[in-house]
């Protein structure tokens, strides 16, 4: 069994006591993401050799002191590759490391390797990387989840106990429902895109998973707070969420939006998240029917705005800088256009089209006006239900995992895979992923909690608390 299927704590504890080496625990970590690449294909770059290296000058005193971690490949991690998953990207290397990769390398905290993901995070499967699918550990015919499915996968196969991702419409949430672990997207604003290659950049956030809240939280603590890199970031305290985490969540107010439980909602998940809602009553919390009137309109303001930011972001990627560059195009607009051409994929391709349709002259007002104008309907109707409740349980994602291949060649039926997730990123609300079961042919369900801003600490109160009453210590055939 690899070192890194304990949590943290632990596993600081053991280096600590002198039980395992920073390098040992490094080597296990490489050695199971080098076992199982070939079947999971979740990591794009392992880096044996740096890896090795950085844990002979760690220290035992960090916050995440000798812990392993596997990072997105849209992070900026100086001296490895950056690919965003896409072959106009290539393995570039970034001059410099993400605000929150340097403030987890200050913690101590040693980067194996990047994990694979939907090409420029634009994906619900991890189907749309250049470089193949990602497969769930849980099973290897069905997708982890996306986009950010190759950090789940390792963190669901023990190979590291935390890893990074990127969440933009549901993209660390529903991997971490579809994988088993537990994922967490922020508030926006709450830890630095600095060094995140931009996919929407009003609703990207940079999130974290890891097998229980407990983690999650420590890190957390390590990687927010405000950075004159990032203007969008809150001069907000952080606080220190590990330390504050209690199970004792009697009288708290759980919201049940009754109108995202019905139609379209797998019937195993709905019984499974209908569970958890009854461990939350005899655990002593209330709850409260609450009213999201706006959510069904969701989807569709999300891939008009979330296009329209695309099509604008990667203007950037045109062969002209970094990356790849087209050959056998002497004039320069031939240039431009066989790179992207040849460069990017079907599914960025369609939108970065659909983006430029919605902000061009004669629609802009019809769709990505009148889609911005919805958002604000969304976010005034999650202000309107804290106002009765503390934080508000959803199904994370409407099925379990769907074979690979499933659903590649209906697009609106992978996107709404999305469905409970792309609220939180519209109105900027933190929200978490909690496990709750396994489906008849096993494969892992998961809840979603939402919260106000800020509500990090409520979450990973109420998700420690279902937690330590339900346990979830299945573990997937393809583990470390």
């Amino acid at each position: 069994m690899s070192e890194n299927t304990i949590d943290i704590a632990s596993l600081k504890n053991r280096i600590a006591n002198g039980e395992t080496t920073v390098r040992a625990v490094a080597e296990s970590a490489i050695s199971a993401a080098e076992k199982l690449n070939e079947r999971l294909n979740a990591f794009l770059q392992i880096d044996r050799d740096g890896a090795l290296k950085r844990s002979e000058c760690n220290t035992t005193s960090g916050a995440l002191a000798g812990i392993p971690l596997a990072v997105k490949d849209n992070i900026c991690v100086k001296g490895m590759q950056t690919s965003c998953g896409s072959r106009i990207l290539g393995d570039y290397q970034p001059p410099y490391n993400a605000t929150v990769i340097q403030r987890l390398i200050d913690a101590g905290a040693n980067v194996i390797g990047k994990t694979n993901c939907d090409e420029f995070a634009m994906g619900s499967s991890n189907e749309n990387s250049a470089f193949g699918p990602v497969r769930n550990p849980w099973d290897t015919s069905r997708v982890p989840g996306g986009s950010s499915g190759g950090s789940a996968a390792a963190v669901a196969a023990g190979i590291v106990p935390f890893a990074l991702g990127s969440d933009t419409g549901g993209s660390v949430r529903q991997p971490a429902s579809l994988c088993g672990v537990v994922g967490l997207k922020p508030t926006y604003g709450r830890n630095s895109r600095y060094g995140l290659v931009a996919f929407a950049s009003s609703l990207d956030q940079v999130g974290i998973f890891a097998r229980n809240t407990s983690d999650v939280a420590r890190v957390l603590g390590v990687i927010s707070g405000r950075d004159p890199h990032d203007a969008t970031t809150a001069d907000v305290p952080v606080p220190d969420y590990a330390a504050k985490l209690s199970p004792d969540i009697k009288g708290a107010r759980l919201g049940f939006p009754r109108s995202l439980f019905g139609e379209g909602l797998d019937a195993e998940v709905r019984t499974s998240v209908e569970a958890a809602i009854d461990v939350y009553r005899d655990l002593g919390a209330e709850i409260v029917e609450v009213e999201l009137p706006n959510a069904l309109y969701s989807i569709a303001v999300y891939y008009i705005i979330a296009t329209a930011e695309a099509s604008s972001n990667l203007a950037r990627f045109d062969g002209a800088r970094y990356g790849f560059r087209a050959e056998d195009a002497p004039r320069l607009r031939e240039m431009y256009r066989k790179t992207r051409d040849e460069g990017f994929g079907p599914e960025v391709k369609r939108r970065i089209m659909l983006g430029t349709y919605v902000l061009s002259a004669g629609y802009y007002e019809a769709y990505y006006g009148k889609a911005q104008q919805v958002r604000s309907l969304i976010k005034e109707d999650f202000r309107k239900a804290f106002e009765s409740c503390d934080a508000i349980i959803t199904p994370t994602a409407p099925t379990p995992a769907f074979a690979l291949g499933e659903k590649v060649d209906n697009p609106l039926a992978m996107y709404l895979n999305d469905i409970y997730t792309v609220t939180a990123n519209l109105a900027g609300i933190p929200g978490i992923s909690v496990p709750c079961g396994l489906s008849e042919n096993r494969l892992p369900i998961g809840f979603q909690l939402l919260g106000g801003y800020w509500s990090e600490q409520t979450l990973f109160n109420l998700a420690h608390g279902y937690e330590s009453a339900k346990p979830f210590t299945e573990r997937p055939p393809v583990c470390a």
